[in-house]
C-alpha cells in the first residue's frame, strides 16, 4: 500500500467502504452505497472513495462514465497486516494466545476437519522452524 497511514487508522465509514470494495472485489460508487449501512448521501461516498484512492488505498478505471473501484491491496495481504495488528494489540504479539482465545470464543462450533488442519497447521510450522 501507498500510503504510510495505516488501515487501521481509518475512521469507521472509511473502513466499512473499504471492507465493501473488498467484498465486492471492485465496485462503482453506487455499488458501494448499496451495501453501507445506514448510507451517507451519493456525493458523500464518492467523496471518501476519492480520499481513499489519494491515501493510496484503492485505485480506479473508466467503465463508461462512471468509474470502478478496487483494493491497491489484495485480500490476503489486507488480512495479513490485519491479523498482525491484531496479534500486537489485544495478544503482545502472541500467536498462542491469540489462538487460545479463537478456541476459546469458537470451541463449540469446531469440527474434526478443523482440529485436524490446524494439527497440521501447528506441525508444519514446526518443521518449518
Amino acid at each position: 500500500m501507498r500510503s504510510s497511514r495505516s488501515v487501521h487508522q481509518l475512521g469507521a465509514r472509511e473502513r466499512q467502504i473499504l471492507d465493501a470494495i473488498f467484498r465486492l472485489q471492485e465496485a462503482s460508487v453506487a455499488e458501494v452505497r448499496a451495501e453501507l449501512p445506514d448510507p451517507p448521501s451519493y456525493s458523500s461516498v464518492r467523496t471518501m472513495i476519492r480520499l481513499l484512492e489519494k491515501k493510496g488505498y484503492l485505485h480506479h478505471r473508466a467503465d463508461g462514465a462512471k468509474y470502478v473501484y478496487r483494493p491497491t491491496q489484495s485480500m490476503q495481504a489486507a488480512s495479513k497486516s490485519a491479523l498482525r495488528h491484531m496479534l500486537d494489540t489485544f495478544f503482545q504479539g502472541s500467536p498462542s494466545d491469540a489462538l487460545a482465545a479463537i478456541l476459546n470464543v469458537t470451541s463449540d462450533r469446531l469440527t474434526d476437519e478443523d482440529l485436524a488442519r490446524m494439527k497440521q497447521m501447528i506441525e508444519r510450522a514446526r518443521r518449518e522452524e
